[in-house]
C-alpha cells in the first residue's frame, strides 16, 4: 500500500499540477476582480471541446499537433473572456457581489448548453499524442509521459505566472489595480484595459488547461464539474487570489488525494474533503492569503 510511495508522490505531483492548470485562470480573476467565477470550469470545458475538435480536423498525433491546438483553444477562450468582461463583469461591477455569483453561475449554464448544441450529447474519447503515449520505467516506478507534461505544464505555468506578476510592469499594474483601482486611476493607469487583459488571461488559461487535460478524459457536458470542485478546493485553501498560494494547495491536496486514496480505497478522494475542512477551521483565510493578488 504505502510501501509504493514513489508511485503515490509521483501521483500526487500528476494530480496536484492538473488541479493547478484549472486553478490558475481562477485565481487570476478572481485576485483582479475579487469575482469567484464560477462559469470557469464550462470555459474549461468549451477549450476542451475546441482542443479536441482542432485535433480531429488537422487529423495528427503528433506532439506539436497538440501544443498548437491547445494553444488555439486557449486563444479562442481568452477571446471568449473578453465578452463576459464587457458583457457581464463590467455591468455588474457596481452591484452586489451575490449578483455577480448568479451571474457567472448562468453563464456556466450556457456553456453546458452551448456544448450539448455543438457538439451534442454523447460522449468522446481523446487521446495523447503518439509521444506523450509511451512509459518511462525507474525500478518499481512507472511515469507515463502523458502525466510527465502536465505536470511540467503546470510548473511552466506557475513560473510564468510568478515572472509576469512579479518581475515586468504589466505586472506591477495589475498587482496595483488589484491592491487598490481607485487609486491606480488616479495616477493615470488604463484600468479598464489592464482588467481586460486580466480577464482574458484567466479564461485563456482556462482554454489551454481543458486543451492539455483533454488527452485520455472522457469528453461529455458533465467535464467541468470533474476538475472544477479540485480546482475551487485549491483556490480557497490557497489563499484567495494567490498564486503561490494556489500551487502550494495543488501540490498539498495531491498529497493528501494520493495518499488518502491507498489508505482508504473504499472511499476515494473522501481524505481531501476531510482536508478541506479542516484547513478551514485552522487557517480559513487561506495559506497565503491576504486579499491581494499574488
Amino acid at each position: 500500500m504505502l510501501a509504493d510511495w514513489p508511485s503515490l508522490l509521483f501521483n500526487a505531483l500528476g494530480w496536484g499540477m492538473a488541479t493547478f492548470l484549472v486553478a490558475a485562470g481562477l485565481t487570476l480573476v478572481f485576485g483582479i476582480l475579487h469575482v469567484l467565477n464560477f462559469s470557469h470550469g464550462g470555459f474549461f470545458m468549451i477549450g476542451a471541446y475546441l482542443a479536441f475538435t482542432i485535433s480531429a480536423a488537422v487529423g495528427s498525433t503528433s506532439l506539436i499537433a497538440f501544443l498548437g491546438a491547445s494553444l488555439a483553444a486557449a486563444l479562442v477562450v481568452g477571446l471568449l473572456g473578453l465578452v463576459v468582461d464587457r458583457a457581464v463583469f463590467r455591468r455588474l461591477a457596481q452591484v452586489d457581489g451575490a449578483y455577480v455569483l448568479v451571474a457567472t453561475y448562468a453563464l456556466l449554464l450556457v456553456c453546458n448548453g452551448a456544448v450539448k448544441l455543438i457538439w451534442g450529447l454523447n460522449v468522446q474519447s481523446a487521446q495523447p499524442p503518439a509521444a506523450l503515449f509511451e512509459v518511462t520505467v525507474l525500478g518499481d516506478l512507472v511515469m507515463p509521459h502523458y502525466a510527465m507534461f502536465v505536470i511540467a505544464a503546470g510548473i511552466v505555468v506557475y513560473l510564468a505566472l510568478e515572472w509576469l506578476l512579479n518581475l515586468t510592469a504589466a505586472g506591477k499594474l495589475i498587482r496595483a489595480i488589484a491592491a487598490d483601482p481607485w487609486m491606480a486611476q488616479l495616477l493615470g493607469v488604463n484600468v479598464g484595459l489592464v482588467y481586460s487583459a486580466t480577464v482574458a488571461l484567466g479564461f485563456a488559461l482556462a482554454g489551454l488547461a481543458g486543451g492539455f487535460l483533454v488527452a485520455n478524459q472522457s469528453l461529455s457536458p458533465d467535464l467541468a464539474g470533474i476538475f472544477i470542485i479540485q480546482a475551487f478546493g485549491v483556490v480557497i485553501i490557497g489563499g484567495m487570489g494567490s498564486i503561490r498560494g494556489a500551487f502550494l494547495a495543488s501540490l498539498l491536496l495531491g498529497l493528501v488525494d494520493s495518499f488518502g486514496t491507498a489508505l482508504l480505497p473504499d472511499m476515494p478522494g473522501i481524505l481531501f474533503f476531510v482536508a478541506l475542512a479542516v484547513l478551514l477551521l485552522v487557517r480559513p483565510q487561506g495559506l497565503l492569503g491576504s486579499g491581494r493578488l499574488a
